[in-house]
């Protein structure tokens, strides 16, 4: 018996231990899974927030060099041997050559040890007179005005040649023969020089008040030689300063002349055989500081003056309505503690330096009003300077010969957050504007980069959306959740959710081709829905609340809003209708000369009333979804309290289960708004891309993420345009984030006060 019990526990042990340890082996496999699954969810979300993180990383990458203050990095300095102090100075766009005008000729010097030996330029037609003065150097040929009072125009070119790797470079200096601009051999005094499309003009001033014009218009036939024609005209200044300094415009259509009293002259010449003499202002700081130098930005547009008191400004002729055109002072710049000796434009962006005798050069940028940058010469008595072509330095030169170079890292000058976010002041404009438009026709087209209008679209755009979709998706899903009857909801809400499948691309294709030329039709039966429908649907209520009671029992509760189909159709129909004969009898015939002329509201075809009907359209499924699974969320013994106590169904769906489900309604509104301000395909196809400020719903709009669609792929990689499309797409990134932010504080304080949830 003992042999036998003893064989026998051991069996009946292991037996009793099955089915304890199949429990214990399926508990550690589920825990294990279940510590897996939350890793890997884990790992899932910090990857996700470090993607998101390391897109906010490049973003951010590109966008800092905008907002890098410009650096100037000083060279080592060069002495030129002169022989009297220089009138001005010039370089090539490598910087390796530099030519200056002195009072005994045009010398080459070279800048780096590899260029061409220094030279004097020969210019045989200077004969035994000296230079006295020297017009803008720098945009082509220019003009020395000589001791005989003969102007000689002399053009400077460089010749780049390759040879074994190396870059040689050849300057040549040409003349094209003097011009006689004072018969009796007076002194030029100050010279401007320009050589338009109908010919050269000169203003050389030989007197202290005394101005001659020398036009020369060439006309080419079709058989024979060129026939010249000039002009010459004395002009005399009407003010008591001297003449300080002369600037004419590329076009030759403009000539502004500064004086030793502070006074700036404008001189019409669109007339050449007739100048006439234009507006005259103050354009000093201090009264009656001189005018001591003044040069055109790139476009010739913006007149920036230096005077003897340090000022800097500058100055536009605005084009008003009328025909009026005020010379008007846009900026003044932080000004010089001495007199402004030189100013040198860029002729590559709207930048310019500006020097005064003790070395001291500031780079300003003329669109945005703002100085720089400022650097300090080691030497004073500085008497001209040059803006390198390519915008990467200048070039300081004292009364000794002294070369002082600065290489400049300026690459991004017009981006601030005032030219991106504020108004400015655009060349041809009436006054300061929010104004985007980033390519033009010419080199001297200035980009116009402010975001105001994009962020401005964007809203327009998104609040059009809501304004139709937000309506229909809350009221829809109120009616389904609380009314509408099972089976009918089984195939309502699948259809819904399957419209948000529908891609943007062809809900925008059909918005720009089909629904756009057809909106424009019918405009003001759009219009006269909200006042036929509405009566209608009423109408169809009394009338089934007067249909007898056994008729109204063949219809399942909650079905009946299918009757209300055929009077949405007709009454569709005939708003339409109604519409063409409001517009022929009261519109006029034709409501879009009528919107023009009555409200100035102009009609474009592409326009935020067909956005706001297709973004609506694909807006509504996200919206109505979450408010619907909110409101069928409600727990159904507040409802049947509600109802016990007396309340009528609508009473229970407006005053307990709309407010109880409030915070996921107010999710539901929030994503929808990101929806909308994130799309792209819809806004790009349907608006017609124009960058205008206003909320009218027959005008279109902007809107930053269809700006940056249609504009990334022809930015240059690393440009202005390219980090500023960047910056717009961590605007779209921050609303975004703000929105979700501030939906979900409110979502919880909501959902705080209505605890049912």
């Amino acid at each position: 018996m003992s042999i036998q019990s003893a064989t026998v526990q051991p069996d009946e042990s292991r037996e009793a231990a099955r089915p304890v340890s199949a429990p214990w082996k399926a508990a550690r496999h589920r825990l294990l899974l279940d510590r897996f699954a939350r890793w890997a969810v884990t790992l899932g979300g910090v990857t996700i927030i470090g993607a998101i993180l390391a897109i906010l990383f490049v973003i951010v990458v590109q966008i800092y060099p905008l907002f890098k203050r410009p650096t100037a990095t000083p060279l080592p300095g060069i002495r030129i041997a002169l022989g009297a102090p220089p009138l001005a100075l010039g370089v090539d766009e490598y910087r390796e050559i530099a030519f200056m005008v002195s009072p005994d000729g045009l010398r080459f010097a070279p800048l780096k040890g590899d260029a061409v030996p220094p030279h004097m330029a020969p210019l045989a037609d200077l004969g035994a007179a000296t230079i006295m003065t020297a017009s803008q150097l720098g945009r082509g040929p220019f003009a020395l005005g000589l001791s005989d009072g003969r102007v000689l125009p002399v053009e400077v070119k460089f010749a780049v040649s390759h040879q074994d790797g190396k870059r040689t470079i050849t300057p040549e200096a040409t003349s094209t023969g003097p011009v006689t601009t004072d018969p009796e051999g007076r002194p030029i005094r100050h010279v401007a020089y320009v050589e338009t499309k109908t010919g050269p003009i000169t203003v050389a001033a030989i007197g202290p008040h005394d101005l001659v014009l020398v036009t020369v218009s060439e006309t080419k036939p079709l058989i024979g030689p060129p026939a010249k024609e000039e002009f010459r005209q004395t002009l005399s200044m009407p003010t008591a300063g001297e003449i300080s300094a002369l600037a004419l415009d590329a076009r030759g259509e403009d000539l502004f002349v500064g004086t030793s009293s502070g006074q700036l002259v404008q001189f019409d010449l669109r007339d050449p055989s007739a100048p006439k003499l234009g507006r005259s202002v103050e354009a000093t700081g201090p009264p009656h500081a001189g005018i001591t130098a003044m040069s055109f930005l790139s476009g010739d547009r913006t007149l920036i003056v230096g005077d003897a008191s340090g000022g800097v400004s500058a100055w536009r002729l605005i084009q008003m309505d009328g025909g009026n055109q005020p010379l008007v002072r846009i900026y003044t710049f932080t000004g010089h503690a001495g007199p402004v000796v030189a100013i040198e434009p860029s002729y590559r962006d709207k930048s310019f330096v500006t020097v005064d005798g003790s070395g001291t050069t500031r780079l300003h940028y003329g669109t945005s009003g703002k100085t720089l940058l400022t650097v300090q010469a080691e030497h004073p008595g500085i008497r001209t300077a040059v803006f390198a072509p390519k915008a990467d330095g200048f070039i300081l030169l004292d009364a000794d010969g002294l070369l002082s170079q600065w290489s400049l890292d300026n690459r991004h000058p017009e981006t601030t957050l005032a030219t991106l976010f504020g108004k400015v002041w655009y060349e041809g404009y009436k006054g300061p504007a929010y104004v985007w438009q980033s390519t033009g026709a010419t080199d001297e087209f200035e980009s116009k980069l402010s975001l105001i209008p994009l962020i401005y679209g964007t809203l327009k755009g998104t609040f059009y959306a809501l304004l139709i979709a937000v309506p229909i998706a809350l009221l829809a899903a109120l009616y389904a959740s609380q009314f509408m009857h099972p089976k009918l909801k089984g195939v309502v809400k699948p259809t819904v959710e399957i419209m948000a499948a529908l891609p943007s691309v062809v809900l925008g294709f059909l918005a720009g081709l089909w629904l756009a030329p057809r909106v424009e039709r019918i405009v003001p039966g759009l219009f006269l829905i909200e006042l036929v429908i509405p009566p209608m649907i009423l109408a169809a209520v009394f009338a089934w609340r007067a249909t007898p009671i056994g008729l109204r029992k063949r219809v399942l509760p909650g079905t009946e809003v299918a009757l209300l189909v055929p009077i949405l159709l007709l009454g569709t129909w005939l708003s339409f209708q109604l519409g063409g004969i409001v517009e022929r009898y009261l519109l006029a015939g034709d409501y879009r000369s009528w919107l023009l002329g009555m409200l100035g509201l102009g009609y474009d075809q592409r326009n935020s009333l067909v956005v706001g009907i297709a973004m609506g359209f694909a807006v509504i499924p996200i919206i109505f979804t979450i408010a619907e699974d909110s409101l069928s969320n409600v727990p159904q013994h507040l409802v049947a309290g509600s109802l016990a106590l007396g309340a009528t169904r609508w009473q229970t769906a407006l005053r307990v289960v709309l407010p109880t489900a409030s915070p996921g309604i107010f999710s539901a509104i929030m994503i929808g708004f990101g929806r909308a301000v994130g799309e792209t395909m819809i806004v790009l196809m349907a608006t017609g891309n124009t960058p205008v400020m206003n909320w009218n719903v027959f005008s279109g709009f902007r809107a930053l993420s269809a700006n940056i669609a249609v504009e990334l792929p022809e930015a240059p990689d690393g440009g202005t345009l390219f980090r500023v499309l960047f910056l717009a797409a961590l605007l779209l990134f921050i609303m975004t984030f703000a929105v979700n932010t501030v939906a979900e504080l409110v979502r919880l304080r909501l959902r705080r006060k209505f605890r049912y949830l």
